[in-house]
């Protein structure tokens, strides 16, 4: 598949975000006490992402202003739904912090709403992809997970981040969450990797159901020149590029973090460690979420 650049700053963007908001949202039982300036800027920072990231997703559409209708799908479609639950995770996640920052009313519930529609969102993006039958290598229920673990490993990475710069500590506790996430998140994700090299793919037999029959095999090429199906499903990567590409993800997403994090739990510089932590974890999401779709493979390939 193509990479659409908007789609992968949407997902990793709205992904971290949400992972954060939905962190915020367990406060009054994490860390209820720490200074409202934190807990303003996590909401801020937060927010933004998860913002901004849904903004830029519909940078991929033929016409941009129409995107609200996509709303009204939400009985049929995972993309309808992404969009239902994100709206309102995002209206009760702004009362709670409201509530929270400006009356001092930290409403355990309402915290715990926020939590489950942010990881909800999450979960229908990865939806949308792990539905598509005719793409094999999304089509799996790891999919989703994935999503929902990156999410939560970078939300959390985020907030110790913000942590250290409000009190001047990463906190042992925090660091040890995020390294267990980020190694659970990565862990899976090289799971993922694997069931995708084994995975069988489409072929013209298998897409048309002839296979029964014999060898399929087109008689006429089906276009003189290049349609909108080439350019968007059509997209290849050499396997010995793909490799060294996830190599490059798991080494940005997972261990430089990691190290840095251990870096920073006992130097008087843990701001800087952790803040290249969450820039090292961000570009791996940024180079694995472009593997996600320059891997895949539509089956309506087998007709070009």
């Amino acid at each position: 598949m193509h990479p659409a650049y908007s789609v992968i700053f949407f997902t990793v963007s709205s992904g971290a975000g949400l992972g954060l908001l939905a962190f915020m949202g367990l406060g009054p039982f994490t860390f209820g006490g720490e200074t409202s300036d934190m807990i303003w800027a996590a909401f801020i920072l937060g927010f933004a992402m998860a913002v901004g990231g849904l903004i830029s997703s519909t940078f991929h559409l033929g016409h941009p202003e129409r995107a609200w209708r996509a709303m009204t799908q939400w009985r049929s479609s995972w993309l309808s739904r992404e969009g239902v639950i994100a709206v309102a995770a995002l209206i009760v996640a702004a009362i709670f912090a409201a509530l929270w920052l400006l009356l001092d009313l930290s409403s355990a519930l309402l915290g715990i709403v926020t939590t489950i529609l942010a990881m909800l969102t999450v979960w229908a993006t990865g939806m949308i992809y792990a539905q598509i039958k005719a793409v094999d290598l999304w089509h799996r229920w790891l999919t989703p997970v994935c999503y929902l673990l990156f999410s939560l490993a970078g939300g959390i990475t985020l907030f110790i981040f913000i942590h250290a710069v409000f009190t001047g500590k990463a906190g042992y506790e925090l660091s040890s969450m995020a390294m267990v996430m980020l190694l659970v998140a990565w862990a899976v994700k090289m799971f993922w990797w694997m069931g995708a090299d084994r995975a069988p793919t489409s072929t013209p037999e298998s897409a048309t159901g002839l296979g029964h029959l014999g060898k399929v095999r087109l008689l006429e090429k089906p276009h003189t020149g290049s349609n909108y199906l080439q350019r968007e499903m059509g997209f290849q990567i050499a396997r010995k590029h793909a490799r060294k590409l996830r190599l490059i993800a798991l080494v940005l997403g997972a261990v430089a973090p990691i190290l840095l994090i251990l870096l920073a739990i006992p130097a008087p510089l843990d701001v800087l460690w952790l803040g290249l932590a969450v820039i090292s974890h961000l570009a791996g999401m940024l180079v694995e979420r472009w593997l996600f779709f320059a891997e895949a493979r539509h089956a309506v390939m087998n007709y070009y």
